[in-house]
């Protein structure tokens, strides 16, 4: 697998700049018009970073299937307060952005992104067979930007652990969430000193060993930072707590994103992944509700991943990369619309 890093810039009609990676694979690599470009974003705290062993055991199970599915590349997105982008944004993301950063600023992202509101990335997405691949916030802003004006067309979309939650526990216990990021530790003497203690907490300890060495070696920078002028040594959380705050802060894009997914389902294929685990904030319950009576059973599919739960991409990302291949085999024997279906209206 071979990578390379972009950075795209839609200002001044946006001012928040994207950081992203393309993925691709020599020997799978297609130009075929019926190859897909898939288009990954991530969940709140991670960065764009998270889903490499994914996509690494995703060509694996190419490498192993006697007819794989046509994969011409594979881009991951950073939301611009999280990964490379918070420290391009840095200056910007504390002039309004400190108290909630919406959901949907990320999905204003994406859509910029792959309509080419930007320089950067020399590439013309409108003629790409798109699949959107997103978890948990990533999830949510995907659904959102298909709402935007100037269309964009998706041949398909995986939810992964979609925040998506019914009346009356819409909005998870967010003070939970916000002490819990307030709390966190978020200073460390370096990156070897930050992999010794991660890796010796429970909650750290059952993440799949190479997530969990990209979230050291991506997931934070070297001192001093804007949220740290004063320290002069040591790494601190590239996306800073108090942007984390702010994205658990957002109380609108996951009630949006739910009262419109029997609308997104009936525009295009909409794929469920789910981690098996039932979760205080996502039960099997919640889960299975969401996937099939608030899709009001227009859902393209519906999978479970063994031995995970929201967490699944830093947990069982082998399993997780099973399940989206499982899901592009479809979408290939589905074949490509003669139409492409535009999810957004002018």
């Amino acid at each position: 697998m071979q990578s390379e890093s972009y950075v795209f810039d839609p200002r001044p009609d946006y001012p928040l700049v994207t950081t992203a990676k393309r993925y691709w694979h020599p020997k799978f690599y297609s130009e075929d018009s019926d190859a897909l470009t898939l288009i990954f974003t991530h969940g709140t705290g991670f960065h764009k970073e998270h889903w490499e062993p994914t996509i690494e055991d995703l060509y694996a199970a190419l490498e192993k299937s006697s007819k794989p599915p046509k994969i011409c590349d594979i881009w991951s997105l950073d939301c611009a307060n999280h990964g490379d982008a918070a420290v391009i944004n840095e200056q910007e993301l504390q002039w309004g952005y400190s108290h909630v950063f919406a959901w949907e600023e990320y999905g204003r992202s994406i859509h910029a992104f792959l309509t080419g509101q930007g320089v950067g990335v020399p590439v013309d997405f409108s003629k790409r067979r798109l699949v959107a691949i997103g978890h948990s916030m990533g999830a949510i802003s995907h659904m959102l930007l298909t709402t935007l004006p100037v269309p964009v067309t998706y041949s398909a979309m995986i939810l992964v652990e979609p925040m998506l939650l019914p009346p009356p526990t819409m909005i998870p216990d967010s003070d939970a969430l916000i002490s819990g990021a307030q709390r966190r530790r978020d200073i460390w003497p370096s990156r070897n000193a930050a992999y010794e203690i991660l890796q010796s907490r429970p909650s750290w300890k059952i993440w799949d060993p190479r997530v969990l060495k990209l979230f050291v070696e991506h997931g934070l920078r070297d001192l001093p930072t804007a949220t740290y002028p004063d320290k002069q040594e040591g790494v601190t959380l590239i996306c800073p707590r108090d942007q984390e705050v702010a994205c658990y802060s957002d109380k609108l894009g996951r009630s949006r994103a739910y009262k419109f997914l029997p609308t997104l389902c009936s525009r295009l294929p909409v794929h469920f992944i789910w981690g098996s685990i039932s979760e205080p904030y996502l039960t099997t319950e919640t889960k299975d509700y969401v996937s099939h009576t608030v899709a009001q059973g227009k859902a393209a599919s519906v999978a479970k991943v063994p031995n995970a739960g929201h967490l699944v991409v830093q947990i069982n990302p082998t399993g997780l990369a099973k399940a989206i291949y499982d899901v592009l085999r479809q979408e290939m024997a589905r074949g490509q619309p003669s139409e492409p279906t535009v999810v957004s209206r002018l």
